[in-house]
């Protein structure tokens, strides 16, 4: 996490020089409070990057010598069989068609999208697949 840490106090640092030359010879505030605005979450990120690399072990990217199989492993678990994220991503298009199209849409997509959610988070814990 050093490395990330140093990339992104890096990024605030050029962030912050051009917003400064942006702002002195455009004049224009939105763009210039803008770039400022990106150099505060560089700079958070940044911090955050570094204050945690002090705290964790040294990973596999802080290492000059090490090969990408020592980065692999495990990300987490995810579920081969699910059809949730189908009905979470047609909910999705209809909400999004309805600020297009008339909000009226939404009375449509609210329910699709919360029977997806609902399915989604209680799927282990019905049917072939309970785990309890």
């Amino acid at each position: 996490m050093k490395i990330q840490g140093k990339m992104f106090i890096w990024l605030a640092v050029f962030i912050l020089v051009m917003a400064i030359v942006y702002g002195v010879w455009s004049k224009e505030p939105a763009g210039t409070t803008a770039l400022f605005l990106g150099f505060g979450l560089s700079i958070m990120i940044g911090y955050y990057l570094a204050f945690t690399a002090r705290r964790v072990d040294v990973g596999a990217q802080d290492n000059k010598e090490a090969d990408v199989a020592d980065d692999a492993g495990e990300i987490g678990f995810f579920s081969p069989h699910s059809w949730q994220p189908l009905s979470l991503g047609i909910g999705g298009a209809l909400a999004f068609m309805g600020v297009v199209f008339g909000w009226w849409l939404l009375y449509f997509s609210l329910p699709i999208i919360m029977i997806g959610l609902w399915g989604w988070v209680f799927e282990y814990y019905h049917g072939e697949n309970r785990t309890q």
